[in-house]
């Protein structure tokens, strides 16, 4: 991306309304791949797209807009993928949703191959937070079945959850 279309975005203002809303969510889904932990960073902003959403939105809401649009700025570089490299599957999950990154280690280091986040489904916010750990692994697993099937050896789980 230009830096023209970088400080377009750090400039955009906050949605007064749900269809300012929706357009700036409608923009921010085409980069959701580059952006770790998309869900978890949007969940005040998608909250307003209830029914019965009052604007303005409120200052955690707004921060969280703001922060979000920081993180356009320093997303990392995605690399290709390569079925021979030693491949990493890193997975979190909080209270409202799961995140998770496929990376690959090469000569120069780890670097990021996909990312990937979902907010949680209602009847899944009371799961215990092991649970909801598990719930992310299965969860990364299918997103990148075809990526692992490929692989010429193991992979490796990683989760933050003792």
């Amino acid at each position: 991306m230009d830096q023209a279309k970088f400080q377009q975005i750090l400039n955009w203002p906050p949605p007064r309304n749900l269809e300012a809303l929706q357009s700036f969510l409608g923009f921010a889904i085409f980069y959701c791949r580059f952006i770790k932990n998309y869900s978890k960073k949007i969940s005040s902003l998608t909250s307003f797209l209830k029914k019965n959403s009052h604007f303005p939105l409120n200052e955690e809401a707004v921060r969280q807009f703001h922060h979000f649009k920081e993180a356009f700025t320093i997303a990392p570089i995605i690399s290709h993928f390569d079925p021979s490299l030693p491949t990493i599957v890193e997975t979190d999950a909080s209270d409202y949703a799961l995140g998770a990154v496929l990376s690959q280690i090469s000569y120069s280091g780890k670097h990021p191959i996909a990312f990937d986040s979902r907010k949680l489904l209602p009847a899944k916010l009371n799961y215990e937070f092991h649970d909801k750990e598990l719930l992310g692994i299965v969860w990364a697993l299918k997103r990148w079945r075809a990526f692992l099937l490929s692989l010429s050896s193991s992979f490796e789980v990683l989760t933050d959850h003792s």
